[in-house]
């Protein structure tokens, strides 16, 4: 029971983690696309921004990022129960390449061309997987794997 738990409890930290620094980065993007078209930004206003979006934009994110892990994280699981040195890196690259399947499957399905704005340029598409890649080596490194 207590196992179960410190799993949940570990899933939760690092989709939370994920979901922070995804917000983050969201934000920074789409604020460095409005200054690319003459706007100024101080760092009050950016600061503001910032915390909104943890606010507004983070719950949504967290249900993409909570999906993704939970079927991305059996997988890095099941692999690196047969490449135990590759743990780390199978779990980083579980988050992040399940991150970039969401997005695709998201965008199919938006009524607008991305449902995520920084993930309209290709950074902006790789910043936004590194969330997901943390956070999976944030699991990784907090989970003691299975015997």
């Amino acid at each position: 029971m207590i196992a179960k738990l410190r799993v949940i409890l570990t899933f939760a930290l690092a989709v939370a983690f994920a979901t922070a620094i995804g917000s983050i980065t969201q934000t920074q993007f789409n604020l460095a696309a409005l200054q690319s078209l003459g706007a100024e930004i101080s760092l009050p206003v950016r600061m503001r921004a910032t915390g909104n979006d943890l606010l507004g934009f983070s719950p949504a994110y967290a249900a993409i990022v909570g999906v993704t892990l939970l079927c991305a994280f059996p997988i890095a699981a099941l692999v690196s129960r047969l490449l135990p040195a590759w743990r780390l890196p199978l779990y980083f690259l579980a988050g992040g390449v399940g991150l970039l399947v969401a997005f695709q499957i998201a965008d199919a399905f938006a009524p607008m061309p991305t449902l995520i704005a920084a993930t309209r340029t290709p950074a902006g598409t790789a910043a936004m997987m590194l969330s997901g890649a943390f956070g999976g080596l944030l699991f990784a490194t907090l989970q003691r794997p299975r015997p």
